[in-house]
């Protein structure tokens, strides 16, 4: 039996060309963000064809994110012990099932069901997606070029959210915007059974099965806090109760970490600057930059009047900002570095959010969607391959699935808070108003806050993040 702190491989003839992994690992990570945010267009629909409440209608949303969340560690580390293969494949399987189970629903529980299995299913498969990728490219310029096609590959799965649900919604049904994950997934599937081989780093290791549910509990527990309060508010009994569970939960999680033998999250992996700085500022950045999807939507479609097909295709420039700043970073990486090319696109994405907030309620879509849009999301894409950089090049081979988890996990759960708190704001300056220059009131006092933000993001990554240079490792 092979010691744990080595990486092992299952017997193969000929490892699979690292592009072929990268691809397959992109494809999965496109998937399961592009489905956080493609339900959104398909929401009015959902209710009247199913008769779901309104907050019914918000669990649509919720019950996927939640489950995503909350298992992600979890998914993490079972890829350490028992094959990252494996869960790729058991976590795009229940992914797709799922989707096909959510799509066919003739409830409103059914579609709940199906979009919690979802985010299960999600959250097995999205830390093998990244830990694939760095297993298959040797750390390095290739590596960082690797982890910046998986950054925008998420990212932009994330921007073309809005565009592929209302093409669907337009041209089929809302249904659909579930089930095209059916053939697209079945065809990843029979890829990924023919083209990955498996890996694993924990050979001699049992589950923490103690950790894993104080851990999926505290992390679900907190996130179901924060989505109570968007409908409720930050004093709600309801929503202080889960919020207060969510982090007793999560400190006895700690507690318990420290005393066993295997645990699940090794404390001393907070010990590592790069991993600590990184996944902080992810949480940080995700917090302000999650929520700019959201309010663009909305305010070309509440105050501009656009339709949920045009609001997509209004944000295309910003989703191809972030290609372009992920897929740029690994070539200003070697010169500037890590650090400073993750503070830059910080210091970008807070004056893209800087100008946004000066909207007005008769805005023309240059000045108020396309150039502050492309400028938030430029800086975004800097900032998220330098990050996942760094957050997974400090980690043991062994541990590689659960810094992967936990950087998805940093990224999910500061961009639902980052959401809440930006909603509660954004409603706290609008009130009972529902006139056009009200709600955009509301949107410009929310990018203001994230541009305050990122600022202090950015101060954060220039004293934490480590000073090394990307050219031959990062």
């Amino acid at each position: 039996m092979l010691r744990a702190a080595s990486e092992t491989r299952a017997p193969s003839t000929t490892a699979p060309p690292a592009w072929v992994v990268v691809a397959l690992a992109c494809a999965g990570q496109f998937l399961v963000v592009l489905d956080v945010s493609v339900v959104n267009v398909a929401l009015p629909s959902m209710r009247a064809d199913l008769g779901l409440s309104a907050p019914g209608l918000q669990w649509v949303v919720n019950a996927y994110a939640i489950a995503f969340a909350g298992f992600m560690l979890l998914g993490g580390r079972a890829g350490d012990l028992y094959g990252r293969k494996r869960m790729f494949v058991l976590g795009l399987g229940l992914f797709t099932l799922a989707s096909l189970a959510g799509g066919l629903a003739q409830e409103g529980w059914q579609l709940l069901l199906a979009r919690a299995v979802q985010g299960l299913g999600a959250a097995v498969l999205a830390p093998s997606t990244l830990t694939l990728v760095t297993s298959a490219v040797p750390e390095g310029a290739a590596r960082a070029r690797a982890i910046a096609t998986w950054s925008a590959v998420g990212a932009g799965g994330g921007a073309a959210g809005g565009l592929v649900g209302g093409v669907l919604v337009d041209l089929l049904s809302w249904r659909w915007v579930l089930l095209i994950n059916v053939p697209v997934g079945a065809v990843v599937l029979a890829c990924a059974a023919r083209g990955l081989r498996e890996s694993r780093a924990g050979a001699g290791r049992r589950l923490d099965v103690a950790g894993a549910l104080l851990a999926t509990a505290g992390l679900a527990t907190l996130a179901y806090g924060i989505v109570r309060t968007e409908a409720d508010g930050w004093t709600a009994p309801g929503a202080l109760t889960a919020l207060g569970a969510g982090l007793a939960l999560l400190a006895l999680f700690v507690a318990v970490e420290a005393r066993t033998t295997a645990p699940l999250m090794p404390l001393t992996l907070l010990r590592v600057r790069s991993v600590a700085s990184a996944n902080a500022a992810m949480f940080v950045c995700g917090s302000a930059m999650f929520c700019m999807w959201f309010f663009m939507t909305l305010y070309a479609q509440n105050v501009l009047g656009y339709t949920p097909l045009e609001a997509g295709a209004a944000l295309i420039p910003s989703s191809l900002a972030v290609l372009l700043g992920s897929k740029g970073a690994p070539w200003l990486m070697p010169s500037l570095g890590a650090r400073n090319v993750a503070v830059l696109g910080a210091l970008l994405a807070a004056a893209g959010f800087g100008w946004q907030s000066t909207m007005t309620a008769d805005g023309g879509y240059v000045t108020s969607i396309l150039l502050p849009g492309i400028l938030m999301m430029l800086g975004a894409g800097l900032a998220a391959t330098p990050l996942a950089s760094l957050a997974t090049s400090g980690a043991a081979p062994q541990d590689a699935g659960l810094v992967s988890g936990l950087v998805n996990t940093s990224r999910t759960m500061g961009g639902s808070l980052g959401l809440a708190v930006m909603s509660t704001i954004a409603a706290s300056r609008t009130g009972d108003r529902t006139t056009g220059a009200a709600l955009t009131e509301g949107y410009a006092l929310s990018f203001r806050v994230s541009a305050a933000v990122l600022l202090v993001g950015a101060a954060v990554m220039a004293v934490w993040l480590p000073r090394k240079r990307a050219g031959a490792s990062v």
